[in-house]
């Protein structure tokens, strides 16, 4: 009986925003009518004169509310744990992945991981992955506890098997795909239309972008380019 009546507290404290509003919720228009006077009303309210609910003074009420809001900061803390915390990570590609992991997550960064590597079958395949895409619509924490391979699937920006020469490139909500084109791979970026150039001769990959290259022994080659998004002004 006594979690019941807990949690009963619980919910009157989300439900109003300040103590005044409690008291007012148990105020009906009949006493406003006899009394004349809302704070004398309230005031047998917080008595437990008036009101049919639970009686609660002002300290334990506030007391309450930021006990309610110190558990929502919680929760919303711990939803927003990383897929990278708390791990042992070895892996190059890993490790430098985690660093970008909050970055991508929050938008200020949209990188791209280039990964050239065997799948399952043996087959050499490679392809381009939008991180930040990844990120939100797949659990990586199997990846960063080591008990998932990263690799390029079909349905990322690019993918290439080498010895099927199967062939696929799609959009993401942060990259257009530009396959035909005498540079080679480009890829534009949606919010900034900053153009990302993969080809490892030319001098940089574009503007606010930086190419990195993974040395790992996980993969026969790992590169990231990383872009820094900024709104078209």
């Amino acid at each position: 009986m006594e979690e019941e009546g807990t949690g009963g507290s619980d919910n009157i404290v989300t439900e109003f925003n300040t103590y005044e509003d409690f008291l007012d919720s148990q105020i009906t228009p009949l006493d406003l009518f006899y009394l004349e006077d809302q704070e004398l009303a309230r005031q047998l309210v917080e008595l437990g004169y008036r009101g049919s609910g639970e009686v609660l003074k002002r300290e334990e009420f506030e007391a309450r509310k930021r006990a309610a809001e110190a558990s929502r900061l919680a929760q919303n803390n711990q939803q927003k744990k990383l897929a990278s915390d708390d791990k042992i990570i070895k892996d190059p590609l890993l490790a430098a992945l985690a660093v970008r992991e909050a970055a991508n997550r929050n938008g200020k960064m949209t990188s791209i991981i280039f990964i050239r590597d065997r799948n399952s079958r043996g087959q050499e395949i490679s392809g381009y992955i939008d991180y930040a895409f990844r990120l939100k619509t797949e659990d990586f924490e199997p990846y960063f506890s080591g008990k998932k391979r990263l690799l390029p699937r079909p349905s990322d920006l690019s993918f290439y098997n080498w010895e099927t020469t199967t062939s696929t490139s799609n959009p993401t909500p942060n990259y257009q795909v530009i396959a035909e084109n005498a540079s080679g791979l480009l890829f534009k970026n949606k919010r900034d239309r900053k153009i990302i150039n993969v080809d490892p001769k030319a001098p940089t990959p574009g503007d606010n972008s930086e190419r990195h290259v993974i040395n790992t022994n996980k993969y026969i080659q790992a590169v990231i380019y990383d872009h820094i998004n900024r709104r078209k002004t």
